[in-house]
């Protein structure tokens, strides 16, 4: 594969996603989010087509702003591997933002049990062969992508809502930075890059008026951030996370997941997730998002 072009200067506001993966882990579902965000996606091209692509419509004429492929397990027939095209992309000044989709092994054999559907790497062997097989394949992509969304507990809409707020300021060429809480209770997150422990706090459940509200609550937030503690360690969290910034920034990273966890995920990680992404917000380079992945389980 040749790859000697001229470097061009890109044009376009918006850089390249390649939504990359494990099969059933919900690639296609990412691609039509995309899509209804205004990206042109297309799918399974050969990698020696992708950067010819791309230069297209990185150019001033092109029709094109936001462009997004998806590449799977399949594009593995041909000669060149992802890892070299996105290279060869950023040599090209044209680096590509990688959105890769994963699940549990459990519920990748169950999807596709349910589809009545083999793995592509499966051969004669079983379902959780083919995934092994490819988690090796493909885990230098995971390793280096940009955004790591891991499905296995997510419905559809969970997944736009994972989706959107990464993708939707792009342009803006600013870190994007998602605090979610979460309950240890219901698992830890595996999409994640900053995990913390915030169950030293007095819990508010066992507070009878407070146990009916949730972290979003005046009456919850109040008094979770009312400990002295809970002061002492955001401000000291608060510190850490500015001073991991611009090291993060220096290495390319442009998304970072912050995640909160408590017992249940819906009183004390709430809380403190929620006022670190205020303190957040006043950081004019980052783009902030808050989510708590727990609040509505019981």
């Amino acid at each position: 594969m040749n790859f000697d072009a001229p470097i061009l200067e890109p044009v376009t506001e918006f850089p390249p996603v390649i939504i990359t993966g494990m099969s059933g882990a919900g690639l296609s579902s990412a691609a039509r989010v995309l899509e209804d965000m205004g990206w042109y996606v297309t799918q399974n091209l050969p990698p020696q087509l992708v950067v010819s692509l791309i230069e297209f419509c990185s150019q001033d004429s092109s029709p094109v702003n936001k462009v997004a492929l998806v590449s799977d397990v399949r594009s593995l027939d041909f000669s060149c591997s992802l890892d070299s095209v996105i290279a060869a992309l950023s040599e090209k000044g044209l680096k590509p933002l990688v959105l890769f989709m994963d699940a549990r092994d459990d519920v990748l054999i169950k999807r596709f049990d349910n589809l009545r559907r083999t793995h592509p790497l499966q051969g004669s062997g079983t379902l959780l062969v083919g995934i092994e097989r490819e988690r090796e394949l493909i885990a230098s992509l995971k390793e280096s992508a940009d955004v790591v969304i891991d499905t296995s507990d997510l419905s559809i809409h969970d997944l736009r809502r994972a989706i959107e707020p990464n993708f939707s300021n792009l342009a803006a060429k600013q870190q994007h930075v998602t605090v979610q809480s979460f309950g240890f209770k219901h698992g830890t997150p595996r999409d994640t890059d900053i995990m913390v422990d915030v169950r030293f706090l007095p819990n508010p459940f066992w507070v009878p008026e407070l146990r009916p509200f949730r972290g979003v609550d005046k009456p919850v937030s109040d008094y979770v951030l009312s400990q002295p503690s809970a002061q002492e360690f955001l401000d000291n969290f608060f510190r850490m996370l500015m001073d991991m910034k611009d090291g993060f920034k220096h290495e390319g990273k442009r998304f970072i997941t912050v995640s909160i966890g408590c017992t249940g995920g819906h009183h004390r990680s709430v809380a403190i997730a929620e006022e670190i992404a205020r303190r957040l917000s006043t950081i004019e380079e980052l783009d902030v998002t808050v989510s708590h992945r727990d609040i509505s389980r019981n």
